[in-house]
């Protein structure tokens, strides 16, 4: 590099460094340099690196390397700069790899005069590799001492201030690559969630369940009430569901004669967002032939076992400030049950419809039309209870009115065999013994295209192939769906859905022409 392009590079580095430019300004600066990097025969932009080495193993390999102490060993390590302490010839710089910090201690007799005049061209966010000694400083600071020094990425944007440029919330999640530079404990979540993720897919393999895929775009909306979103296909010239579960393709998968299977995958629902919802989301669903309830509670509590035992969780655990005792057993109990010990009087199928309407009105539990007696106990559950429940409870128990692809109980048909669990006062869970009576199914569609045609958005539609394929003949069978993303919450303890996706919805973001 000739030394007018350095002394140029170094004027538009000591004006940036010294008069705290605009972001706009900065950035014309570096493209300066850039530009100025590319006239002297430097590619900032290489196609390849290779290191040798990370932070955190040589933190551990040279853990007995005393203060002041150089060693002959050489590592090659690349990474973002992080941070710079320039002291004229000799320079101290914070570099950020995947494993977390390291420093680099350079000198400017162990560079060629074109490394050095290179070095003092790096700035903030840039991406270098470096080749040098492993030596500890004075301080007792772990360091490589470059010999060598490659530009791999110069950085054309500064970074953002951790604690002032990066602290908005929004800023952070619609930027999220830049709040994983400024805030690494982000990188972790995510890392954490992936584990997480294998854990479950071991432990469903492990256990005879084979993991397959089936379509998101669907003709007919069906396994949940949710409001989907549409898309039409041109080649076919026919709308299409965003699917909104993958339940009903699952289960003629049953009927094939795949006795257990199971689905990791992204959910569609055009509705709210909040703490604990975003329009895409993640869910397994399994279905297990010859199993029942009973057995998919085995089943969600191996799997919760199976991610805390991954991500390091002991039995009890902190989640915004709630302790949460995963112990076995967790408690079941029917919906009505919990119901009664929160109104503080027993209440049932059997309590008059006026009754439950009394006990809505004094909790200001709002109902709208003329429900049944199983939909206002669940609307004074849904509004009363859940938000108090703790520790992992299976809420069992569901009124059939909404319910509408679970088995009715044998010994109270208005009942349905069904749970949801519930831990820290938000559903993680939904499992059925599956309704396998193609009859009884048929009528329950049927009152779904009722309510639908009556104003009810979330309602499903009539799958005539399901129904076909409930004919053949489906074996007893047990099912359950689970929230990933929810369950990411509770592990990392993050109090929004928002933490733990890499990217959640927001509105489309507006930029300056």
């Amino acid at each position: 590099m000739t030394q007018e392009k350095t002394a140029e590079i170094e004027q538009s580095q000591n004006k940036v460094e010294g008069a705290m430019p605009s972001t706009t300004d900065e950035r014309t600066l570096r493209r300066e340099r850039r530009e100025a990097m590319l006239d002297a025969g430097i590619n900032p932009y290489p196609a390849n690196f290779s290191a040798s080495a990370f932070s955190a193993d040589l933190e551990e390999k040279y853990l007995d390397l005393a203060a002041g102490e150089s060693t002959n060993d050489t590592a090659t390590v690349a990474g973002r700069v992080m941070a710079i302490r320039n002291q004229g010839k000799i320079a101290f710089v914070v570099l950020q790899d995947k494993q977390g910090t390291i420093q680099l201690f350079f000198r400017i007799n162990n560079l060629s005069e074109d490394e050095w005049d290179l070095f003092k061209t790096v700035s903030l966010g840039d991406i270098i590799g470096v080749t040098g000694t492993i030596m500890r400083s004075r301080t007792g600071q772990l360091s490589v001492a470059p010999a060598s020094l490659v530009m791999l990425a110069k950085a054309l944007r500064p970074l953002p201030e951790k604690f002032h440029g990066l602290a908005d919330k929004e800023t952070r999640y619609r930027q999220r690559y830049a709040d994983m530079i400024s805030n690494p404990e982000v990188i972790e979540v995510f890392k954490k969630r992936s584990r997480m993720i294998a854990a479950i897919r071991r432990y469903m393999d492990t256990n005879g369940y084979f993991e397959v895929e089936t379509p998101i775009l669907q003709y007919t909306l069906g396994g949940a009430n949710a409001r989907p979103f549409t898309t039409h296909h041109n080649a076919l010239d026919t709308d299409f569901y965003l699917r909104i579960a993958t339940e009903l393709h699952l289960k003629r998968l049953i009927v094939g004669g795949m006795d257990r299977v199971y689905e990791i995958g992204r959910l569609f629902r055009n509705e709210g967002m909040d703490q604990t919802h975003n329009p895409e989301f993640t869910s397994i669903e399994a279905y297990c032939a010859y199993a029942d309830v009973e057995g998919m509670k085995e089943l969600a509590q191996g799997i919760f076992n199976a991610a805390l035992a991954e991500v390091g969780a002991s039995d009890t655990i902190e989640y915004q400030g709630k302790t949460i005792d995963f112990s076995l057993p967790w408690r079941s109990a029917p919906m009505a049950e919990l119901v009664s010990e929160v109104v503080g009087e027993v209440v049932d199928l059997n309590t008059p419809t006026d009754r439950l309407r009394e006990l809505c009105n004094k909790h200001h539990v709002e109902v709208e039309g003329n429900p049944g007696t199983g939909k206002l106990i669940f609307a004074l559950y849904d509004e009363l209870v859940e938000k108090t429940i703790v520790n992992p409870t299976f809420v069992c128990d569901y009124p059939v009115e909404v319910s509408p692809l679970a088995k009715r109980k044998e010994d109270d048909p208005r009942l349905t065999d069904r749970f949801e669990l519930v831990i820290a006062g938000h559903e993680y869970a939904n499992a059925f013994s599956e309704l396998n009576d193609p009859v009884d199914q048929e009528s329950r569609f049927a009152a779904q295209v009722a309510a639908k045609e009556a104003g009810d958005e979330e309602a499903m539609e009539y799958d005539q192939d399901y129904i076909r394929a409930l004919e053949y003949g489906m074996p007893p069978t047990g099912g359950i769906g689970i929230g990933i993303d929810r369950m990411a919450m509770l592990l990392c303890d993050q109090p929004s859905i928002r933490d733990v996706l890499p990217f959640p919805h927001l509105r489309p973001e507006v930029f300056e022409k």
